[in-house]
């Protein structure tokens, strides 16, 4: 029956990934799964679009890169890639960070975080913070404007969420966090995450071994980790982007009304018929334009405050 919640471009393409065989993350070494994910990214991302600046950063003894349309300094967001906190990089999601870039007319500012297992939680929330409050006290450095916002899809949506709650601690001004397909919970036990368990891209096993990776069982429910935990009322003004097929839908709807309930400002943007990760499916997908479109709408505004 779930099956039947996809839309025929989602399902086709499922289709092939599976005619491919490609083993499941949870059956592979970090490294492997890392140039698995590699791979796939390559194949189902739009080309990169050509943009006036792509330059290379160190940025809180970090690897990170800069998108600019325009070669004089703009607003910025900061952006954290996807990938369980085990996989992912600044090269697969060039083409998305590229894309934000282009379509919102701002830059953005890609972290390359420390991953698990070799550097456990909190590495990679650490890293975002000490780059987090780079960009606000030294945006020059960076060749930006100022920072307008922080970003992200999957675990990187989790952390984009854990910074805004940390800027709000430190009294930093941020206009948006910008939320795709965001983890806020330890509990994989939602409704969501019982219908999507097997066959819509990102699996519970797949998800269970990120967690096993990243960290320990008794402090899954560190706020840092599991932002649905916080307390929220002050934080940014959000763009929350799901995804109707994925486990994690269910935990992003919670996050978004706990933001709501707490009168904080926010865009939910829920794209039927489609998996986690679509966004960066653009070869493929009409949704992954219009997630996109979203997006870049949300961080033009947040430009403009």
């Amino acid at each position: 029956m779930s099956l039947q919640l996809l839309t025929p471009a989602m399902a086709g393409l499922l289709e092939r990934i599976h005619r491919a065989r490609r083993p499941p993350f949870h059956t592979l070494t970090p490294a492997e799964a890392r140039a698995a994910y590699a791979a796939g990214a390559e194949v189902l991302d739009l080309p990169r679009a050509p943009l006036s600046v792509v330059r290379e950063l160190t940025l809180a003894g970090c690897r990170a890169r800069l998108y600019a349309p325009e070669p004089q300094p703009l607003p910025a967001l900061l952006y954290l890639h996807g990938g369980g906190f085990v996989i992912g990089s600044l090269e697969t999601h060039d083409s998305l960070c590229r894309q934000l870039a282009l379509r919102s007319g701002c830059a953005v500012v890609a972290l390359d975080y420390r991953l698990a297992p070799e550097h456990p939680f909190p590495a990679a929330v650490d890293d975002t913070w000490a780059a987090l409050e780079s960009l606000v006290h030294q945006p020059a450095a960076a060749g930006i404007e100022r920072l307008v916002g922080v970003g992200g899809d999957s675990a990187g949506g989790t952390m984009a969420a854990v910074a805004a709650l940390h800027a709000r601690d430190r009294g930093w001004p941020l206009a948006l966090q910008l939320l795709i397909t965001p983890g806020t919970t330890a509990h994989a036990d939602t409704p969501s995450h019982k219908l999507f368990a097997e066959g819509f891209l990102l699996d519970a096993a797949s998800i269970a071994w990120m967690f096993d990776h990243a960290i320990p069982y008794h402090r899954r429910r560190d706020w840092r980790f599991a932002p649905l935990e916080a307390e929220v009322d002050g934080v940014a003004p959000a763009c929350v982007v799901l995804a109707e097929c994925d486990p994690l839908v269910d935990e992003g709807l919670a996050y978004a009304d706990r933001l709501r309930a707490a009168g904080v400002p926010v865009a939910l943007e829920l794209f039927r018929g489609v998996t986690h990760d679509f966004i960066k499916m653009g070869r493929a997908l009409r949704e992954a334009h219009d997630a996109l479109a979203a997006a870049a709408a949300a961080i033009q505004e947040a430009a403009r405050r």
